[in-house]
């Protein structure tokens, strides 16, 4: 979702010698293959948009390989990128990496005060140890190898697989098949009550070109849109989007995970950069993406 929404733009602003490639072609958890790869094709930036990534059930299910998985991709291209002397480097974190218990809003210097929220705690450790590669590599050997803390991510190319995905793509999987099968009662996860803040695709790449432009200032800067919003509102505004009229009814046996998470983004706004795509605006152009690729989609259904 990412890479491909940082490739569009940077296609359509007239970018060229563009490299890029995919899981299919390049196992980024093998060492040997990632080292041969910048060895062949020498590249001057570059953006580190690969991660396993999932929601609570995917992370609480398959904790040892969220770990292992994304420490083994970040760290080969962190090495690699080092060793080829490349110029930039850009790191995408989340920001899960920041304490269950934080001071809201998050300010950067947060990381690694207190302890992570347990429901993403692999995924989360395997970040940290790429932002703090990274820190090390800026601090002490001056190369600009820098990383972002996206807010949560949706918009086209989401994960929509109810087994590993994020709360605003399965709530609009959700509430769409309900739907179309009269309008049936949608079952969500925990209470409602948490907070989160929403960062649509299109606007984190353009955080990312932005920041590549710029001489970077911070080893680490969060991205997003410093609003955050009640999941209960959230899926009432899926709901009217997608024009499910059904009951929606909370497990409250379920987690909520962290109560609140927002993110304090006053370091990029100083330095000339806000989001533009609105909450309603993206969730509305994420479900148009969805219905024009539903049918291809079903193809992942059965994968975590």
């Amino acid at each position: 979702m990412v890479g491909s929404a940082i490739w569009r733009l940077l296609e359509a602003r007239g970018a060229e010698n563009l490299i890029g490639t995919s899981s299919k072609s390049l196992d980024l958890r093998d060492q040997r293959a990632v080292s041969d790869f910048f060895k062949r094709e020498k590249p001057d930036i570059v953006i580190d948009a690969a991660a396993k990534v999932g929601g609570i059930l995917a992370n609480n299910t398959f904790p040892y390989e969220f770990l292992m998985d994304n420490l083994q991709i970040q760290n080969n291209l962190i090495d690699s990128a080092l060793k080829g002397n490349v110029e930039r480097f850009l790191f995408l974190g989340s920001s899960c990496v920041y304490p269950k218990k934080a001071i809201q809003p998050i300010k950067e210097e947060y990381l690694l005060t207190g302890p992570l929220e347990k429901t993403n705690e692999s995924y989360a450790v395997a970040k940290i140890a790429g932002i703090k590669a990274c820190e090390a590599i800026f601090l002490k050997e001056k190369r600009l190898f820098t990383s972002i803390m996206p807010s949560n991510l949706y918009g086209a190319f989401d994960n929509f697989d109810l087994n590993s995905s994020h709360v605003l793509p399965a709530m609009i999987r959700k509430f769409h098949e309900s739907m179309i099968n009269g309008n049936q009662p949608v079952r969500l996860w925990g209470t409602g009550s948490p907070l989160r803040e929403f960062l649509h695709v299109d606007d984190l790449a353009d955080a990312a070109i932005f920041l590549l432009d710029k001489e970077p200032l911070y080893p680490v800067l969060n991205v997003g849109t410093g609003y955050d919003i009640e999941i209960k509102n959230l899926a009432t505004m899926i709901q009217s989007v997608v024009g499910h009229e059904g009951e929606i009814l909370w497990d409250f046996n379920k987690p909520d995970g962290t109560m609140r998470k927002v993110m304090d983004v006053s370091k990029i706004r100083s330095m000339g950069w806000k989001p533009r795509i609105s909450l309603v605006e993206g969730i509305s152009q994420t479900y148009m993406w969805y219905l024009q690729n539903i049918n291809s989609l079903k193809i992942v259904d059965m994968h975590i």
